[in-house]
């Protein structure tokens, strides 16, 4: 890189390297084999582009300025939302400039109230992280009290889609991970089922929250713990989760990236059962007979889905008279893709369930990580549209770096 060298006088003469300004880059976006649009757009930084602590991005055609922003990855990527639509094998050109000024209001943004990480595209609440313990509605019941979980998660127009301590299973709780049969040290204990009281799942810390432009969201710690140990409690699993909620116009879009590492020098082994992973529950209205319907990205039912092994799910039901949607993409990188899916036959919930295929173990030194993108629509739902948010998550545009 370019430097420019200063010198002062202060009695002896100092030279100073500072390191110029790093030129704007025209950066090309690749649509593909595939239609895009409302989809976010990533490119990792190089080395000369890292010290920048900010970035305007406009397209080339145009000069059209498009809001640009610094993800907390390692190495640190800028995203983007491509808006407009871009068709299939068309490229579109971008001036990336790096700037010193501050960066507009956030139009995502991530607030604590004392008890939940609040996230919000603009003036409209899209989910709720529960970092305090929600204590269970039935004081004679207060083993199902539970931290460390989403709830609510909100429709666009303000509807809340998914339920805590519903009462045919009070123990499930909005979107939340839990394995079911494990086996910690030779004894045999249930993360899942609360009233065993064999273990428990909390939240930990807050490692860190973002807004901006583009996305905002979240790092917490959880922590998975065996209550059965002769000495008393013991720590199984340290569990990260990355919660990224972009600014899209069709609807709301998220991820989450979970990270299971063991928390001392002992194994958990999950063995094979027939539900137990990232699950999701649906509103107790859709209890009903005529209440949730489930659909695969392989076109199938509650009634011929269950243990299929899907790229996606979508739980769909009506409230107040409208129609609603939840759709959890399962990333093509997890363990055992395509993951079997757990489609309970009469309640509004399902689980992603890599146990169903038989055991295996998280062991010291070897993360476990499970990435899901959740998208929640509101009106008929579009199975056209959702397998090409399906298709943006696991085959997203690329760019490229070009020479002028």
């Amino acid at each position: 890189m370019n430097t420019v060298r200063v010198c002062l006088l202060a009695g002896v003469l100092v030279c100073v390297p500072l390191l110029a300004v790093a030129e704007p880059v025209t950066l090309k976006l690749h649509a593909g084999k595939l239609d895009r649009v409302s989809t976010p757009v990533f490119w990792e930084l190089p080395a000369a582009l890292r010290k920048a602590t900010g970035f305007t991005l406009s397209r080339v055609e145009d000069g059209k300025k498009v809001p640009v922003q610094i993800t907390q990855d390692d190495p640190p990527r800028i995203m983007w939302i491509l808006g407009e639509e871009l068709k299939a094998s068309q490229s579109r050109r971008y001036r990336l400039s790096p700037t010193a000024e501050s960066p507009p209001a956030p139009a995502v943004t991530c607030r604590d109230n004392g008890r939940q990480l609040v996230v919000s595209v603009g003036d409209k609440p899209v989910l709720h992280y529960n970092h305090a313990v929600v204590p269970a509605p039935n004081a004679n019941e207060a083993y199902y009290a539970r931290s460390g979980y989403l709830h609510p998660l909100y429709a666009p127009d303000g509807q809340i889609l998914t339920d805590d301590f519903a009462p045919d299973h009070p123990h499930q709780h909005g979107v939340m991970f839990a394995w079911t049969n494990t086996t910690f040290e030779g004894r045999d204990i249930n993360f899942w089922d609360q009233k065993s009281q064999a273990a428990k799942i909390e939240h930990a810390a807050i490692g860190e929250t973002f807004e901006g432009q583009v996305a905002g969201g979240f790092r917490v710690l959880l922590l998975h713990t065996d209550l059965t140990a002769p000495d008393g409690q013991k720590p199984v699993l340290d569990e990260t989760w990355d919660v990224r909620i972009y600014n899209v116009s069709d609807g709301f879009l998220f991820d989450v990236h979970s990270t299971q590492r063991c928390a001392g020098d002992s194994p958990l082994t999950i063995n094979q059962y027939h539900y137990g992973g990232m699950a999701i529950r649906g509103r107790r209205e859709w209890l009903k007979a005529d209440g949730a319907e489930f659909l695969t990205s392989a076109g199938e039912t509650r009634a011929n889905g269950n243990h299929s092994r899907p790229d996606w799910v979508t739980m769909s039901g009506q409230l107040d008279g409208r129609s609603y949607d939840v759709t959890m993409f399962a990333s093509p990188s997890n363990f055992r893709a395509p993951q079997p899916v757990r489609l309970h036959p009469s309640k509004p919930y399902f689980v992603f369930a890599p146990l169903v295929l038989g055991e295996f173990q998280i062991r010291p030194g070897k993360p476990y990580e499970s990435r899901f993108r959740f998208h929640i629509g509101q009106g008929a739902l579009n199975v056209k549209r959702t397998q090409q948010l399906w298709q943006d998550y696991a085959d997203p545009p690329q760019v490229t770096l070009i020479n002028d």
